[in-house]
């Protein structure tokens, strides 16, 4: 970054050549350029902003254009979380704290929830008149959702547990689901019949009989939201396009806009080779389907399958 900032036009921005800077400035941002924690500031009545290299993974692809623009125009998606922050700093001079903030970041090409921990510090110029923001933070995105998974993970074997009878696995099922309808926005069960039917045994977020929620499905039926069919001869976990479905009113669980996309994964049959059933869950539209979100919903997958296994090993009661 301090490159960057050497190679910089400012006198295309309200701060003109480095060289007219006040002190108070030049020292501000080199301890911002030479400290490795995460930092960004905003100077002067356009809070033009600056940030180290720390920080640039929080900054995304506006990274090719933030240096020296204004802090309102690189965060004007959640300015009216921050602004109000941001003024009181200026106009009070008292620092700001939040922990574990939620923002919805448009900074990989889509609004992203990401969890901050952060403090917003007022910034005086060389005659003592506040100026400025600093803002030092540690982005929590991946522990906040890391600690919600492993709390559902947690909270549904802990429901299964126990259960001595396929109702009960179901049960235990929908209760830990329904309790995290970010990550699942909604999902569905199905259990696939001695005919190759898959019936629909147990739904989160949405009800049964919804057009993403039939209540049964048969292999090679043209039009299934879901591909039974293909699951019952091929298991593998799936992606599906929700968009280039078309359905209407999807459900978004804890969510203002629907998933645009579902994972669909194969529960095991115990000592075969064809599933038992398969999970459908929606994806968070507001997080990346990545390797641990698939992860997630596959150990989800595997846990309510695992408990299902137990009925027709015996271990359940009919």
């Amino acid at each position: 970054m301090g490159a960057l900032m050497r190679a910089h036009d400012w006198l295309a921005t309200p701060l003109g050549a480095p060289a007219t800077w006040p002190q108070s400035l030049r020292t501000v941002v080199r301890i911002l350029l030479s400290s490795r924690y995460q930092m960004w500031m905003g100077w002067g009545n356009a809070l033009s902003f600056f940030y180290n290299d720390a920080y640039r993974p929080t900054l995304g692809v506006k990274h090719t254009w933030a240096l020296g623009a204004s802090a309102r125009e690189v965060w004007k998606e959640i300015w009216s979380d921050i602004g109000p922050r941001i003024e009181r700093v200026l106009k009070s001079g008292e620092a700001t704290w939040d922990e574990g903030l939620l923002l919805f970041l448009e900074r990989s090409g889509y609004p992203e929830e990401t969890y901050h921990t952060f403090s917003y510090s007022p910034l005086s110029d060389d005659q003592g008149a506040i100026v400025g923001m600093l803002c030092v933070v540690t982005e929590e995105t991946d522990r906040v959702i890391g600690e919600r998974r492993l709390s559902s993970l947690s909270e549904l074997a802990s429901q299964i547990a126990g259960k001595n009878t396929s109702a009960g696995v179901l049960a235990a099922a929908e209760d830990s689901l329904s309790a995290n309808l970010k990550d699942l926005p909604f999902t569905l069960i199905y259990q696939f019949d001695s005919d190759g039917v898959a019936r629909l045994t147990c739904a989160t977020g949405v009800e049964p009989g919804h057009p993403i929620a039939p209540t049964a499905i048969a292999g090679g039926v043209d039009g299934a939201p879901w591909p039974a069919g293909e699951l019952l001869a091929h298991p593998s976990v799936l992606t599906i396009d929700l968009l280039g479905r078309h359905f209407e009113q999807l459900p978004g669980g804890a969510w203002s806009k629907p998933p645009r996309e579902a994972v669909v994964a194969p529960m095991a049959r115990q000592g075969q080779y064809g599933p038992a059933g398969f999970l459908v869950a929606g994806i968070n539209p507001y997080r990346r389907l990545d390797e641990s979100y698939t992860g997630f919903i596959n150990l989800v997958a595997s846990q309510i399958g695992a408990g299902l296994a137990r009925k027709s090993a015996g271990a359940l009661r009919p």
